[in-house]
């Protein structure tokens, strides 16, 4: 299994609007209002590509042999670099991998310090975030909704 990290501009709008408009993907994306036609995804492009030039990393596209597989990496929350990881259902068993290559280059290339993760507060997977070395953070609010944030130092991650 060949894993590529490649920038959000890389990939056909189409398959950008795919994947965030399938009803499986949309079950774990509260944010979402489930509207994303083409003008929407240029704009929501364009401003995961601007994370990179403000904060020095962003969010990837990920391609799992050649495929387009999703989308995830690291994006400003709250003064925060938050990890985000959106699969295409086919490819959420590899989530684990793909995970363990954005730790990497958190920690490693980009040497940041911790990281965090904000699930909703409707997801309880306290055991899994803490069996990966993230801890428990409080509580948070986006666009009205709740989350648990989760936050993991470098080293920890697993």
């Amino acid at each position: 299994m060949n894993i590529e990290f490649k920038r959000l501009p890389a990939v056909r709008l189409s398959e950008i609007i795919s994947l965030l408009s399938d009803p499986l993907v949309l079950r774990h994306m509260p944010l979402s209002d489930g509207v994303f036609d083409e003008e929407r995804c240029r704009a929501w492009v364009e401003g995961k590509e601007l994370q990179w030039q403000h904060h020095g990393y962003g969010p990837w596209a990920f391609f799992i042999d050649g495929k387009f597989a999703g989308w995830g990496g690291l994006q400003l929350e709250h003064d925060d670099a938050d990890l985000a990881l959106v699969l295409a259902p086919e490819f959420w068993g590899l989530g684990h991998a793909i995970y363990k290559e954005i730790i990497e280059k958190a920690f490693d290339e980009m040497k940041l310090e911790f990281i965090t993760a904000l699930l909703p507060t409707s997801r309880n997977q306290t055991r899994n975030m803490l069996r990966l070395g993230f801890e428990k953070d409080g509580e948070t609010e986006l666009n009205g909704k709740s989350f648990i944030r989760y936050r993991l130092f470098a080293r920890q991650g697993k």
